[in-house]
């Protein structure tokens, strides 16, 4: 394993214990789908059936807590085809994610 791989690896575990169960699902969707914006996380979540609705504040807070411990960082922004403002994609951080990759 490359030293850059394993040091996000150590980061990673050491504030794994500190995320509640949503995060990590939100965590987790980030790293399985790519960059996303909290409606598309809302979507999927309900998809998945883990939220009764595709509420986008099922999604939002947890990439604001998960972004405050530096799992996820805001890359991006895209027109919102409803309200027609611009709202923020995010990502994992490299090695955010379950999955650490170089």
């Amino acid at each position: 394993m490359s030293i850059p791989k394993e040091t996000r690896l150590e980061s990673y575990e050491a504030v794994r214990p500190t995320i509640n169960s949503r995060q990590e699902i939100v965590l987790s969707i980030l790293s399985e789908c790519g960059n996303m914006t909290a409606q598309e996380i809302a979507n999927e979540l309900c998809r998945r059936g883990i939220t009764p609705t595709n509420e986008r504040n099922f999604a939002a807070p947890r990439l604001t807590e998960l972004c405050e411990v530096g799992l996820v960082k805001p890359v991006g922004k895209k027109m919102n085809t409803k309200t027609r403002r611009n709202i923020t994609v995010w990502a994992v951080v490299n090695g955010g994610g379950s999955n650490v990759t170089d």
